[in-house]
Order: C-alpha cells, then sequence, then structure tokens
C-alpha cells in the first residue's frame, strides 16, 4: 500500500489486560503523521473484529483462527488467585491447585483460561464477567484465577493475589487479517512489536533512509607548493646537520662571504 491507497490512520485492536502504551508510544515516534486508533474490544470478540475488518491489527489472546487470521505469540502471563486481603493463603507466596480444593472458584463467561478442569467448588452460577466475578470475590462469596494482568486491571484496595503455577496460562499475540502481501501499516507495527529499529523496520521508515554521505576527494601525499612546510624541509641540507649559509662553527650572520677582518 502506497501513496493514495495508504490509510490516513491505523486502527489496533486490544483486549482487556493488554496494554500497548509503550508501542504506541513508538508509533507516534516513527510515524507522527499517522494517527493511531485504539479500539478495545472483549477477547471473545475480537477475532471477529480482525475479520470483519473493525481493525487492521490487534493484541490479543490465543488461540485464534489460523485459518483467517495470522498472529505472531508476544508473551505468556502468569495466572493469580483473587483473593481477600485476610484470606489465609495470603500468608504463602504462591497458592497450589491442590489449596483450592475447598474455595469456591467462581468462573465467569468471559474467562480466558483454558480449563480441563477447574479447580475447588463450582459456584451456583457463573458471573457474567471478569469485573462482576471480582465484586462477588470482595464480597466473599468465592476466588477468583485469571492472568496477572486482569488482576491488576481490577485491582482493589481490599484484594490481592498470589501466582498459581499449576494453572493453564494465557499467551498474548499480535494478530491481523490473512492477506498477501501484509499492509504496509502492519509490517510496520510488527516491526515496532518485535523491537526492529528504524532502519530495519521493513516498511516506510526503512524507505525514508538519510542519503549516504558523498565520498571525500583523495588527497594528495605531496604538499602544496610555496608552503611553510616545503620551506621548513628545503632549509636543510641533505646529509648535513646544519642550516644552508651558516659555516661550519660560524653564526647565521654570516651569510655573506668576504674577507676576514684583520687582526
Amino acid at each position: 500500500m502506497t501513496g493514495s491507497d495508504t490509510p490516513s490512520s491505523f486502527r489496533l485492536a486490544y483486549v482487556p489486560g493488554v496494554t500497548p502504551a509503550k508501542w504506541v508510544r513508538v508509533w507516534h515516534e516513527r510515524l507522527p503523521g499517522t494517527p493511531l486508533e485504539l479500539v478495545q474490544v472483549p477477547p471473545a470478540d475480537a477475532g471477529r473484529l480482525l475479520a470483519d475488518g473493525g481493525a487492521e491489527a490487534g493484541l490479543v489472546r490465543l488461540p485464534v483462527d489460523r485459518d483467517v487470521l495470522s498472529a505472531i505469540p508476544l508473551y505468556t502471563e502468569t495466572t493469580v488467585v483473587v483473593i481477600p486481603k485476610d484470606h489465609t493463603a495470603t500468608a504463602a507466596e504462591e497458592v497450589t491447585l491442590p489449596d483450592l480444593a475447598d474455595e469456591i472458584v467462581l468462573h465467569p463467561l468471559d474467562d480466558v483460561l483454558d480449563w480441563e478442569t477447574l479447580p475447588g467448588r463450582p459456584a451456583i452460577e457463573r458471573p457474567a464477567t471478569t469485573a462482576d466475578a471480582i465484586e462477588l470475590v470482595a464480597a466473599g462469596v468465592g476466588v477468583l484465577l485469571v492472568p496477572q494482568s486482569l488482576a491488576r486491571l481490577h485491582h482493589r484496595k481490599d484484594l490481592t493475589y498470589r501466582p498459581v503455577p499449576e494453572a493453564p496460562e494465557s499467551r498474548v499475540a499480535l494478530s491481523w487479517p490473512q492477506e498477501e502481501p501484509t499492509p504496509d501499516l502492519v509490517e510496520e507495527f510488527i516491526g515496532i512489536v518485535r523491537g526492529r529499529t528504524v532502519n530495519s523496520t521493513r516498511g516506510r521508515a526503512a524507505q525514508q533512509q538519510t542519503p549516504k554521505a558523498k565520498p571525500q576527494p583523495k588527497r594528495s601525499g605531496k604538499p602544496a607548493s610555496g608552503g611553510k612546510q616545503q620551506g621548513r624541509q628545503t632549509a636543510q641540507q641533505p646529509g648535513s646537520g646544519r642550516r644552508a649559509g651558516v659555516p661550519k662553527g660560524g653564526s647565521r650572520t654570516a651569510g655573506k662571504r668576504g674577507k676576514p677582518r684583520g687582526r
């Protein structure tokens, strides 16, 4: 995409918990003339939004439909259990799944963890959202397992969390609709996320490199004629250790030869 075909802005979708700020900042530094629009989307709707053209790319949670979308995994999040601050589990640095056997473990409908078997005891009904589940934890109804970024997003002063190493983990990826070739602005953002420098990015930034400096003409090894350096060199007689016009043992004023003075 070049010239008039280049979009006037770039839409980036992102799911709750993902913080694109550092990449957005680099985008504004490299492409100040191309606005970046952030579009927040629920995890379950992210794939459909990208496939329908609602955004050029998105920071989403895996898995995605690889028949429709391309994806580059970025990082894996630690799973934590959200508990009240006065819960007995706060005495430990980590919590195991068996530790939760007697707990009511809330399972919201927008859960992003791929559970084969949910630990603990199930609640009477599933909360609609993670935010609703957080409210129930604060009310002492149960505990909640989420990626750490979501625990931070829904932080409350009366709640805390602990890592659960045995729990499933959530992977965050950069995803975009499969096209051939990949649009230039998507390539730009891929380069930013992967940490490419300006000169190595395979997009417009790489095409706008500073032109190479013209080579300087080679300098001659001979000094310029009539220069001071040449004058100093010719003031010495080859093979002698004295200056021209000065007799051995004489003074500099004896430049002219004449008859010696009588005694």
